[in-house]
């Protein structure tokens, strides 16, 4: 038996994101500016600078936030 997919809403915030948008937020204490370099139901996929992801521990320039925990910045 298969189940029908089902077609999630999408909030107005998230159907508005575009890749390359830049956007900020926190991690570890530490503002972080990046842009979105791809964008999933709950989160966006993120581009930060080498120096950012060595100062927050993450493993490489890019990283993962929830469309919850981050801002649109207006001007790069």
């Amino acid at each position: 038996m298969a189940f029908q997919p089902h077609e999630k809403e999408v909030s107005e915030f998230v159907a508005a994101r575009k890749i390359g948008e830049w956007i900020s937020f926190t991690r570890n204490g530490v503002d972080v500016n990046g842009t979105i370099f791809k964008i999933m139901d709950n989160s966006v996929i993120v581009e930060i600078s080498p120096e950012d992801a060595k100062e927050i521990g993450a493993a490489s320039n890019m990283t993962v936030i929830s469309h919850k925990k981050y801002k649109i910045v207006a001007d790069q």
